[in-house]
């Protein structure tokens, strides 16, 4: 297999790690957040619900790359926060089918607006796999100033927002971020980094590590190989979470040698 060693263009993955950063800098602590609550699919459901609120506003004829789509979005992933929201409250038991079945909801609405679009199928496919690549400098603004926003109220929050304000907060970070990655890059940043930090304390240090780990490594081998960038960083992320598991594993049980040994050697 030939490299291209040509699309190691600085100018194309200096935006798109740039981006990355931007996912990464809210989706992290909110990943440990729905690990946390158990509610692992709520970043699909909400994203699909966002990304509902995209196709449903240019089926309405709203300019695709102005503020209408981008209000949008918004306005559709805090209602899906509002109402997931609300039956936290209701029926708290029935919270993950109830994610489930939004989720559902949101996905065959987009199929039945894009049913009769000639470009549903590449619509469809950049909601779900993303642009990384071809962001700008221009668009990131917009949600590197959002993702400062919500940095901010999750520090005053102590990392730990309750109820609506939770959802909220989730739907805000989902909407800016879907539109830039895509639905499952923007669920494997909230839940692949949280996964691969179970057995080192779930810290925050090394799920962000694993996550810029994942991005840059992904970037950087879907430029050589020349495959599609969203795809290559999902499975970069897992395999740098893969890594991290394995390192703690190899050192818990290190030390568990050593503490055998020692406990052997006092007996002796």
């Amino acid at each position: 297999m030939t490299l291209n060693w040509e699309g190691l263009d600085v100018s194309i993955l200096g935006p798109a790690c740039v981006a990355g950063l931007i996912v990464l800098s809210t989706h992290v602590p909110l990943g440990r957040q729905v690990l946390a609550r158990g509610i692992i699919f709520i970043d699909l459901a909400i994203a699909q619900v966002a990304g509902l609120g995209v196709i449903l506003a240019q089926f309405l004829g709203v300019d695709e790359h102005g503020y209408g789509v981008q209000v949008a979005a918004a306005a559709a992933g805090l209602l899906g926060a509002a109402l997931l929201s609300w039956t936290d409250r209701r029926w708290p038991k029935y919270q993950e089918p109830l994610i489930g079945t939004l989720f559902v909801l949101a996905a065959t609405g987009s199929l039945l607006l894009l049913a009769n679009n000639p470009q549903g199928g590449e619509h469809l496919k950049d909601l779900l796999v993303g642009q990384i690549l071809w962001v700008s400098y221009g668009q990131l603004i917009p949600a590197a100033l959002l993702s400062a926003l919500l940095l901010a109220v999750m520090v005053w929050k102590r990392g730990e927002p309750r109820g609506l304000l939770f959802y909220g907060l989730f739907a805000l970070a989902i909407t800016a971020s879907v539109q830039l990655v895509g639905v499952y890059l923007v669920f494997a940043s909230l839940i692949v980094p949280a996964l691969g930090t179970v057995s080192l304390g779930r810290r925050l240090g090394a799920a962000y590590a694993i996550g810029v780990a994942g991005y840059v490594s992904g970037l950087v081998l879907s430029a050589l190989l020349d495959l599609p960038s969203g795809a290559m960083i999902v499975w970069t992320l897992v395999g740098c979470a893969l890594l991290a598991q394995a390192f703690a594993l190899g050192r818990r049980d290190g030390r568990s040698d050593r503490r055998e040994a020692g406990g052997a050697s006092a007996e002796a």
